[in-house]
């Protein structure tokens, strides 16, 4: 998923050649700047996840069934880590992705798992489109369809430095600049 955000990320940037994109990096090269060497194996990111000094000792939220007679604990799929962060979080880069044109299999496999997991529906048929769309924050909701619209009206494009690759191909600079 982190690749697919990563390359999300170039596509902005190849477009919006001056948008402010620093803060974004790959969740392993996040993981090794804020842990360090609390970190005990640092060979990929599953295993960060398991030797992390900083998360001992989190756990996900369960809940109790009975199986067969028995008690048993199964993930608690109604708590915050699913149904604030998926509808608020993951579909939202998966609809500015779709925007943009980027290809997220991975993302999806997530986003679907989880709405199945939560009884929700946010892609069908690979498109944001579902009938949960407004549960969430993604720019579909919000009825956006083309990137460029959904930059400007959320004035990620505001700034004199921020220009689209195409704006900036159009400017011819023997052409002096007035103020507006």
């Amino acid at each position: 998923v982190s690749d697919e955000v990563m390359e999300l990320k170039r596509v902005l940037l190849e477009r919006y050649s001056n948008l402010h994109l620093d803060a974004l990096h790959h969740v392993s090269e996040w993981m090794v700047r804020s842990y360090g060497d609390d970190i005990g194996d640092k060979t990929s990111i599953y295993t960060m996840l398991r030797t992390n000094k900083g998360y001992r000792g989190l756990t996900h939220p369960m809940r109790e069934v009975e199986v067969d007679g028995k008690t048993k604990y199964l993930p608690n799929f109604k708590y915050r880590y699913f149904t604030e962060d998926i509808p608020m979080g993951l579909v939202v880069t998966r609809g500015i992705a779709e925007l943009a044109g980027v290809p997220t299999p991975h993302m999806d496999d997530v986003i679907l798992w989880c709405q199945e997991m939560l009884g929700k529906e946010y892609i069908v048929d690979g498109k944001l489109v579902g009938k949960d769309l407004h549960s969430t924050r993604a720019p579909q909701h919000y009825g956006f369809t083309n990137l460029d619209d959904f930059m400007e009206v959320n004035h990620y494009l505001d700034g004199p430095e921020v220009k689209t690759v195409s704006e900036t191909a159009q400017v011819d600079p023997s052409t002096p600049v007035t103020a507006q």
